[in-house]
């Protein structure tokens, strides 16, 4: 019988007895809390394959999947969270790092817990407020906030039970991860690399909240001496030397590890993925000479000590912003005609690994989706070979796929009934041209230009930039080292996926649709329309023998706040976590999107002032408020904003700091109150042009 036609039959069967929850696939009893049931963990064990083994929903049976219910948010800004499902109750969080329990069968709140994020920290990340989940051993949930703390939960009433601070809360440091567990310890990073900091991994004690190690990435300032940390003899002996001149002390060095963590139970063993330096152009960070131990490298440590196991470095001398965060995933996997315990990973940089885990030796590496900064990797060495004029040290690189990543944080998964890895992509192009960052405290130091470059304005050069931003949903075989199959969307990123042993892989679009396909053939077999983007990766639970899936829906992140919207933005609701099951009967809610009339500024202008405005907002508000003013919605488009039309309330905001409580700090340090109001013109200058308006007052 074929393996096709087996995984058919025996979903039916499930059916045929009122559903049943088969093992496809090895349970980690590592993973605390976990049964086929649950969703214990970030990425379902801690394999964080995202593949579970029930069958209720299943390719015959998902037309008839429904909405059963669905909880608000109480913000709009962006879901990225996994939700977790362990004896009945969800768990999740949420933007500003809230945290709620919630009846898996009712949605009925049981508790929420606000950290209370000061709103001024919103500065100090990259990418939006978000927060992309939390942990549970031993009937704690742990969580790590925005601005910097880990913090410990009652799972079942929320109580507080501690809280560390893990971060040096003077300089720009986030969390948006999800921390691990393993070992009576939890593990958790940190983000910050493109505003300047030095990254590291923490484990504290699931008890206590002490800190038991830390492992620094790359090296400090030799002047301190060692850190007295798990890092130092590695530091020593290895990393520094890779490293040149002393100007990537003042920006910290990056090497941040925000995001995926993985404990490996066969191994005793824990894999950090390690993200781009700080600056990120290799020339200014570090003379353009070194490799830069460890950024966009996979780091295997010891979990109870941190000690320094091995490393395999993807990206030597990073400058792209290629980072190593994405999710790493544990198989066994048949390589080169034997069967070996490998890492997968499909990183930013376009090339799927296939990595030894016993050596950190790389297998197998080859292009996932289109890439140009290189040609191949060298498989003896484990470099890649780089082709000329990648690292535009001489003139611009136009990359296929830039700092965004053909891969980001958004999960993958991988059934090992079908023997594939599903992949949200996103293909964005990018125009890398060398730029001396010129340091600015608590701001972007990338060392390469980012917001400043004009946008198309007519139809024809807007429909061609779109064309090109594209992404699509791939199956690709980690054997054969080649896609199985491919579904194409109209927008460049799309949300995370689960695949299930129904033959099922879910994924939501930042259309807003919720879709499930055939995890054979890519067949859509159910579609449903949110009415709010998914980024994040769906989960699914039973619950007294009935299935169900749960996604967290909600715009926002990095590409949704910066990249331009030139249809005009939306009023987006707040967030919500929407649970569907067979035969679901509860009704989605009907939202008015409409936003906020442009605003006419009475006052007139001349064409320097725009400029200079326009370069200020490229520096300072793009990221947040969209390129050219182009927003989202997610934040306010300052074009319809009352605050453009009077200088005074505009002062009050961008210098004064009067929404710092709401994620809108003060940007005295960084901008003079005459630049603020060169900004102000610059905004209201592009709200005319858009309406068709003179530059002058009426």
């Amino acid at each position: 019988m074929s393996d096709r036609l087996r995984f058919t039959l025996i979903p039916l069967l499930c059916l045929i007895l009122n559903g049943c929850n088969i093992e496809t696939s090895s349970l980690d009893e590592s993973t605390p809390g976990n049964t086929y049931d649950n969703w214990a963990a970030h990425g379902f064990t801690s394999k964080e394959q995202r593949f579970s083994p029930l069958t209720q929903v299943n390719r015959n049976s998902v037309s008839e999947l429904a909405l059963d219910w669905h909880y608000e948010f109480d913000t709009n800004r962006g879901q990225e969270a996994t939700p977790l499902a362990i004896d009945g109750v969800i768990y999740t969080t949420t933007a500003w790092s809230k945290v709620f329990a919630l009846d898996g069968t009712t949605g009925k709140l049981l508790w929420s817990y606000d950290p209370k994020v000061p709103g001024e920290a919103a500065a100090k990340g990259c990418c939006d407020v978000v927060n992309r989940g939390a942990a549970y051993a031993d009937g704690r949930i742990f969580v790590g906030t925005f601005d910097g703390r880990l913090i410990a939960l009652d799972a079942k009433t929320g109580v507080l039970l501690w809280s560390t601070v893990t971060v040096d809360q003077t300089k720009p440091y986030s969390i948006s991860g999800a921390p691990r567990v393993a070992k009576g310890k939890v593990y958790i990073g940190n983000g910050g690399a493109d505003l300047g900091v030095r990254g590291y991994v923490s484990a504290y004690d699931t008890v206590s909240g002490d800190l038991v190690w830390r492992f620094y990435t790359v090296p400090g300032d030799p002047k301190n001496g060692p850190d007295g940390a798990a890092s130092d003899d590695i530091m020593k002996r290895l990393a520094s030397n890779t490293w040149s001149g002393d100007e990537y002390l003042k920006y910290g060095g990056g090497g941040t590890v925000w995001d995926s963590i993985v404990y490996d139970e066969e191994f005793d063993q824990l894999y950090i993925g390690v993200g781009n330096g700080s600056p990120l152009n290799h020339v200014f960070r570090s003379e353009g000479k070194g490799d830069n131990l460890f950024i966009s490298s996979i780091v295997a440590l010891n979990p109870d000590t941190g000690a320094y196991i091995w490393h395999y470095q993807e990206v030597p001398g990073e400058t792209w912003d290629y980072t190593a965060t994405q999710q790493i995933t544990l198989v066994d996997l048949e390589v080169q005609g034997s069967v070996k315990k490998v890492i997968m990973h499909a990183p930013k940089n376009g090339f799927f690994y296939i990595i030894d885990r016993s050596t950190g030796k790389p297998l197998s590496a080859e292009k996932f989706a289109p890439v140009n900064w290189a040609s191949h990797v060298d498989l003896e060495t484990g470099r890649p070979q780089e082709t000329e004029g990648a690292r535009y040290e001489k003139g611009p690189f136009v990359a296929v796929t830039g700092g965004a990543g053909i891969h980001n944080w958004h999960p993958m998964s991988y059934s090992p009934n079908t023997g594939l890895v599903y992949l949200p992509i996103q293909e964005l192009p990018f125009v890398y041209v060398s730029e001396d960052p010129n340091y600015r405290v608590n701001q972007l130091n990338l060392g390469y230009e980012l917001f400043d470059e004009p946008l198309p304005q007519s139809p024809e050069g807007i429909a061609s930039v779109e064309a090109i931003l594209t992404g699509n949903l791939l199956a690709w075989d980690p054997v054969k080292q080649k896609p199985a199959w491919k579904v194409d969307y109209p927008k460049s990123y799309n949300g995370g996926t689960m695949a299930t042993a129904g033959e099922l892989v879910f994924q939501g679009t930042a259309e807003g649709f919720f879709n499930a396909y055939d995890a054979y053939t890519g067949e859509k077999l159910w579609s449903i329309a949110t009415g709010l983007p998914i980024l994040a990766a769906p989960v699914t639970y039973a619950i007294n023998g009935r299935q169900y899936v749960a996604v967290m829906a909600g715009n926002g992140g990095a590409l949704a706040l910066s990249m331009p919207n030139w249809q005009g933005p939306k009023k987006y609701p707040n967030g919500r976590l929407m649970v569907f099951a067979l035969d679901g009967n509860a009704t989605l809610p009907v939202d008015d999107m409409t936003p906020m009339p442009l605003q006419s500024p009475k006052v007139v202008w001349d064409v320097e002032q725009v400029k200079l405005g326009k370069s200020l907002f490229a520096y300072n508000c793009a990221a947040c408020h969209g390129a050219a003013t182009l927003s989202s919605g997610v934040l306010p488009d300052l074009k319809r904003s009352i605050a453009v039309t009077q200088s005074e309330i505009w002062q009050a905001i961008v210098i004064s700091g009067a929404y710092k409580d709401r994620g809108m700090p003060s940007f005295a340090k960084a901008i003079t109150p005459d630049g603020a109001e060169l900004i102000r013109v610059y905004v209201g200058s592009e709200s005319l042009r858009i309406q068709g308006k003179t530059k002058t007052a009426p």
